[in-house]
């Protein structure tokens, strides 16, 4: 069982950029596939990005590819979501999620979610 803390969420202007990370818990973790999800208020879940499990291999949502840059250090059970050239429509609540398979998946399909983090993009 892995446990899922996001963090480095908050409000900035359009343009500007956030790391976020996801520290999990468990000797496990580098074994996990892993991704980045949000959700905004009256939309579904959607997917952001994920990542294998040693790093090898990333995916990215067509809506972030090119600004968004998903990687992960095992050492230190931690996955992280560098985001730059931020825009108003990026504004969610980002998930964290883990999988037991340590491929890449884009969808929901996923065991363990962290509680979120609110990122708010201005204008």
């Amino acid at each position: 069982q892995v446990q899922l803390v996001e963090s480095g969420g908050g409000l900035v202007q359009a343009g500007g950029s956030l790391r976020l990370s996801c520290a999990g818990s468990g000797r496990t973790f580098g074994s996990y596939g892993m991704g980045w999800f949000r959700q905004s208020p009256g939309k579904e879940r959607e997917f952001v990005a994920a990542i294998n499990w040693s790093g090898g291999s990333t995916a990215y949502a067509d809506s972030v590819k090119g600004r968004f840059t998903i990687s992960r250090d095992n050492a230190k059970n931690t996955m992280y979501l560098q985001m730059n050239s931020l825009k108003p429509e990026d504004t969610a609540v980002y998930y964290c999620a883990a999988r037991n398979n340590g491929f890449v998946v884009t969808t929901t399909n996923y065991s363990h979610w962290g509680q979120g983090t609110q990122v708010t993009v201005s204008s």
